[in-house]
Parts: C-alpha cells; sequence; structure tokens
C-alpha cells in the first residue's frame, strides 16, 4: 500500500481546502469501505482528510416542521439507537439494521454508507475491467450472479447501499459542500449510471462531501418498511431488496415509493409499479400487479435471472406486511 499522509480537518472549510489542494487526496468518515480500496490498491491517494473531526457533523436533530436532520458523521448505530427513527422512520430503521454487522455500523458513517464504492468481484479483483477506466464489463459475460438485472450497459456493478433505497423512499435530500458553496440535492438524484466521462456512482466533485442527510417532515403521515433477500443467514450485500413508503387514505393508497436494491447500478426507483398502486386499495390483486410490475423491463444475465421473481417475491412480502400494520 503506498504511503499517504492523514489530516484531521478542523472545520468543512478547511476540508475542502485539503482535498482541493492538489486532486489526489480522499475524505475518509468510518473508513469500512475506503480503507480495503487502499489494501487491494484500487486507490492511491497522497493525503486522506479526516471528516470525523469536524465539529457537529455527527449531530442528529428533528423536528414536526423539519424532520429528521442526519449530520453525515452520524455513525448507522447512533442513527438506529435514535428513539425517532425506530418510532418514525421503519423503513430506515429497518435499512440500517440489515446493513453490515454491528461492528460495522458502530464506525460507519451515514454519508459514507451514500458514497461506497462497487463491491463487484472485477472491480475488486485483478482486473482493469470498465469501471476502473478499461474497456470491458467483464460481469456481462463472466460470473454475474449478483449482478444488475436492470440498468447495466456499460457496466453492471449493483449499488451496495442499504440506506439509500430507503432514504430515497422517504424523499430524503443531501446537503452538498464544496468550493463553489453548498447545494441540496435529492437522494435519487445524487447517483448516477456510470457513463463514459464521468464512471464514478454519484454526482460529487473533487472537493466535495455530503455534510447533512435531511428527511422532510410529510415522511410522518406515511408508514414504511424495508426488506432484503440476501445469500446467507449472516450480514451480506443485498441479493435483491426494495424499500416502500406508503401513504393511505382509508383503504386507499394515497401516494407510494418503491426503490429497489441489489439490482442496478444505482437504487432503482420503479415508478410503473407505483402508477399500478396509488389510488388503489391494497388488496391481493394490487399486490399481485405491483409485484408484476416492479420486475417488468429486467434484462438478467447469464447466471441471475433468479432475482427476477426474488424481486416480485419480496415485494409481495413487503406490501403484505404494510396492509396488515395498516389494518392495526
Amino acid at each position: 500500500m503506498k504511503r499517504f499522509e492523514h489530516v484531521d480537518a478542523t472545520s468543512t472549510t478547511g476540508a475542502i481546502r485539503l482535498l482541493g489542494a492538489d486532486g489526489h487526496a480522499r475524505p475518509i468518515a468510518g473508513g469500512t469501505d475506503l480503507l480495503t480500496e487502499l489494501k487491494l490498491g484500487i486507490i492511491s491517494p497522497d493525503r486522506l482528510v479526516n471528516l470525523k473531526t469536524i465539529p457537529g457533523l455527527g449531530e442528529i436533530h428533528f423536528d414536526k416542521v423539519r424532520g429528521l436532520q442526519l449530520g453525515a458523521m452520524a455513525t448507522l448505530d447512533s442513527i438506529a439507537a435514535h428513539d425517532v427513527v425506530r418510532e418514525r422512520y421503519p423503513v430506515l430503521w429497518q435499512a440500517i439494521l440489515s446493513a453490515a454487522s454491528p461492528q460495522l455500523r458502530n464506525v460507519g458513517t451515514i454519508g459514507g454508507n451514500l458514497c461506497q464504492d462497487s463491491r463487484c468481484w472485477y472491480y475488486r479483483g485483478p482486473f482493469y475491467c470498465w469501471l476502473k477506466g478499461g474497456e470491458i464489463c467483464y460481469a456481462r459475460d463472466g460470473e454475474n450472479a449478483h449482478h444488475a438485472i436492470f440498468g447495466g450497459g456499460l457496466c453492471y456493478m449493483v449499488h451496495p447501499s442499504d440506506l439509500a433505497p430507503a432514504l430515497i423512499a422517504l424523499g430524503a435530500s443531501v446537503r452538498i459542500t464544496g468550493p463553489n458553496g453548498g447545494r441540496v440535492v435529492p437522494v435519487e438524484q445524487f447517483f448516477q449510471r456510470p457513463r463514459e466521462g464521468a464512471r464514478g456512482l454519484t454526482i460529487l466533485g473533487q472537493a466535495e462531501i455530503i455534510t447533512e442527510v435531511r428527511i422532510p417532515a410529510s415522511a410522518l403521515g406515511s408508514q414504511g418498511t424495508y426488506l432484503k433477500a440476501m445469500d446467507r443467514r449472516a450480514w451480506a450485500f443485498a441479493l435483491a431488496s426494495v424499500a416502500v413508503q406508503l401513504t393511505m387514505d382509508g383503504d386507499t393508497v394515497q401516494d407510494v415509493r418503491l426503490v429497489l436494491g441489489g439490482v442496478a447500478p444505482t437504487p432503482w426507483r420503479v415508478p410503473v409499479a407505483e402508477d399500478a398502486l396509488r389510488g388503489q386499495p391494497l388488496d391481493n390483486a394490487a399486490i399481485d400487479r405491483v409485484a408484476e410490475a416492479a420486475a417488468a423491463g429486467a434484462q438478467p444475465l447469464g447466471h441471475n435471472y433468479y432475482k427476477v421473481p426474488l424481486v416480485k417475491g419480496i415485494v409481495r412480502q413487503a406490501l403484505t406486511a404494510l396492509r396488515a400494520h395498516s389494518a392495526t
């Protein structure tokens, strides 16, 4: 592993200056993903800028008007332990508890979780794949059991974050701070499908960092759930996952957000499935229509067709659970 300088940032402004000074620096939060990439030689920065030493970036605030504000350095463990998150935002609470192990949740941050890099075994292995700057996505014709069934093409990786689908379902946004000031972007727009000229997974620039995640108060009037299918009982990345957030008007679905994970290079929101449920009663026929719509348009590879029925199954399971909850 290449030698590097480690610098503790004492302010957001200072962190941005250190990151943008020469273009060869990386921010570090919990480090659970970054340190692995350093050891594998996937990245070789000259400097790591520690963001956890910036005062205030780990705070959690809530009020009924502004909603929930999560500092980007808040650990997953501290968010899950917060009474407001557990009681009022179950889709996020469930996503956090399914993410990583207790030890990793104790140090991993919400900002770092959203900025995770690809877990594709070709990207993490000794292959000069397309995402690393090469010309070939080896997963297209190779070992692709865990890869994308939606949104592939140049790269068939799947986005690894459990929190991202839940936050998109909640209508959350991120505050990004950089050399030109700050901007607030919906989490749904924070991620990008890798493409020529922009092979990164997010819209962050070199000297930009997430400073806050905001969940609007409007999410309080709805109910949600997060389900995740894995290939072992202990913690693993999702083979497929779903985050659903519903607003009910009596027995009728007034509004809905449905976001899949583990099946595309970005968290995969499914508007056609939402349209199939909006304005409808949450009965068996509607649940079946939504499950079919959620998997429509899938383009599985040679070894991951199983994800198509898996998506249908977990969508049915999530909606059935929400129906049972709304009836209580």
